[in-house]
């Protein structure tokens, strides 16, 4: 992780204004843009303590600054099939196929949804360099898990990247999955609160904390419910890794063919898991009104209801 450390300037070297720490940084050090900033989640401490970049810097402020490095530009493009929603020059929206991971990473060098929107992008602007001369790197938004399908939105450059990040991290987006789970919830709809943090047995998985983590919070509604087992619509209003499996399990409904926070369905036993993100609602560059993008159920959905249906005829459907 790169990383800068110094004293801000005495005023004859300051600017004459006071000057936040994020134009502080792009301005006066010129070390990343402010796009940049955001898309690279710096992080700053002044005389010792954490701040927000928002804060005005003084002359003789001592200031730590610390950023991630951009996207690996050894990325292979890959011509992967890919569902296209909706697509632009700044940003596209994709249908992401259940079993489809979204990073590279250990175990999982190619295949991924980075690895075909590069591919996608070099395809349409037929060159291996973005305007700038920059190599294009996908701007990933947010993820999605290997078994979960459903909505994604990615940008095309890192403008676009920073403007929707900033609605995600001010909680502008709403997003609403789709999940087949075991058993039928007490309440129709009802909200899930608690704090999520990695589980120390197992650094993999996570774990409700009574009193350590980050605040989760997810709204749920039952759509319809069969004999054991029911149709939830889910509304994460925080975005914590693993957040409405986990959310699910702490209710007592587990989705059904979550591997981590699952139990093994007798009904349905070699199911996958059984979330779909359904919707997401969010403003594109350059517009003020939000726009809502939709994913049909996928027919490992469909064919699950299907059976619930021919199995169960006690339940009935509930208004969403």
């Amino acid at each position: 992780m790169p990383s800068w450390s110094g004293t801000a300037p005495e005023p004859a070297e300051a600017a004459s204004a006071p000057l936040r720490l994020d134009r502080y940084i792009s301005e006066q050090l010129g070390l990343l843009s402010r796009s940049q900033i955001k898309t690279r989640s710096m992080e700053a401490r002044l005389n010792g303590k954490p701040v927000k970049l928002s804060r005005i810097v003084k002359p003789g402020d001592r200031l730590e600054l610390s950023w991630t490095d951009p996207v690996n530009t050894d990325l292979l493009p890959e011509d992967l099939p890919l569902k296209v929603i909706y697509e632009d020059s700044r940003v596209i929206v994709v249908d992401k196929a259940q079993g489809m991971v979204v990073h590279p990473g250990a175990g999982n060098p190619v295949g991924t949804l980075a690895n075909a929107l590069l591919f996608r992008r070099l395809r349409r602007v037929n060159s291996i360099t973005d305007s700038g001369g920059e190599w294009f790197r996908p701007g990933i938004v947010h993820r999605l898990d290997k078994d979960t399908s459903g909505v994604m939105i990615a940008a095309w450059d890192e403008e676009a990247l920073a403007f929707l990040s900033d609605q995600f991290k001010r909680r502008r987006t709403k997003k609403i999955y789709t999940a087949i789970v075991q058993g039928i919830p007490k309440e129709i709809s009802g909200s899930i609160e608690t704090l999520i943090s990695r589980d120390s047995r197992d650094r993999k998985r996570f774990a409700v904390s009574p009193n350590r983590g980050k605040i989760a919070l997810t709204r749920y509604r039952v759509i319809r419910s069969w004999q054991g087992h029911s149709l939830v619509l889910l509304r994460p209003r925080t975005g914590r890794t693993h957040q409405l499996r986990l959310h699910m399990r702490y209710l007592g409904h587990p989705i059904i063919g979550d591997p981590i926070y699952g139990f093994k369905d007798p009904l349905f036993p070699k199911a996958t898991l059984m979330l779909h993100a359904k919707s997401l609602s969010i403003s594109l560059p350059g517009e003020e009104s939000a726009r809502v993008f939709s994913s049909p159920l996928p027919d490992r959905f469909r064919l699950m209801i299907d059976k619930l249906n021919k199995l169960n005829k006690t339940g009935k459907p509930e208004q969403p």
